[in-house]
């Protein structure tokens, strides 16, 4: 990576599931599912929108949400199932295998198929700052806090105890979320920083 690009990046270190800025604050990432809200009632769509209003104003930290977009490659996918017609011994389900192929290409080329993926980062400051009274404000008598430092494990825990209730609001939303651990991570942010290469769709692994 170009140093140009390094001094850019704003991340110190990843360190169990945990995002450390150089500035010493931490990030904690959820991987949220989606909810088609288009296909919801009005009705839903309304009580939708209040349980998220109530979650937001239930908040008092800030959180960030990533959505990533980029589109879809089915090549992998499409030799797989040329194989499997090559494989094919009955002909009938040769030619059915030909005519899916043929159908999910054309799909491909007429459709603008992406793949969307969605993130919640949660933040939390290493220094909290404490709220000065009268006489701290004034700069009188007194020196003024600068805060005060906690240990990583002890940083982590509050972090944590931040991304379950997010995890809980979004719970109430019908938004299923987890978080990532130190490995994805990293891979989020190659996605991030190579948003030039496309998302691979592969056929799932036989049992």
């Amino acid at each position: 990576m170009p140093a140009s690009v390094q001094q850019k990046i704003i991340i110190e270190e990843i360190k169990e599931g945990v995002l450390i800025l150089k500035g010493g604050d931490l990030r904690g990432v959820l991987m949220a599912s989606s909810i088609n809200f288009s296909l919801k009632s009005t009705e839903e769509q309304d009580a939708l929108i209040m349980k998220y209003q109530s979650f937001l104003n239930s908040l008092d930290f800030p959180v960030q949400v990533l959505i990533l977009s980029r589109h879809l490659t089915i090549d992998g996918y499409l030799a797989a199932i040329e194989q499997k017609r090559k494989e094919q011994t009955n002909e009938l389900l040769k030619i059915q295998t030909a005519e899916y192929l043929d159908f999910i290409k054309n799909m491909v080329q007429v459709g603008n198929i992406m793949d969307q993926s969605f993130y919640v980062i949660v933040p939390l400051a290493r220094v909290e700052k404490k709220e000065a009274n009268l006489v701290e404000k004034l700069g009188l008598f007194q020196k003024p806090r600068n805060g005060e430092t906690k240990s990583f494990d002890e940083l982590k825990t509050q972090l944590w105890q931040r991304l379950e209730y997010v995890a809980s609001g979004l719970a109430g939303m019908g938004i299923k979320s987890v978080p990532l651990n130190t490995e994805e991570i990293t891979q989020l942010f190659y996605r991030m920083y190579n948003m030039g290469s496309k998302s691979v769709a592969t056929m799932p692994a036989k049992e």
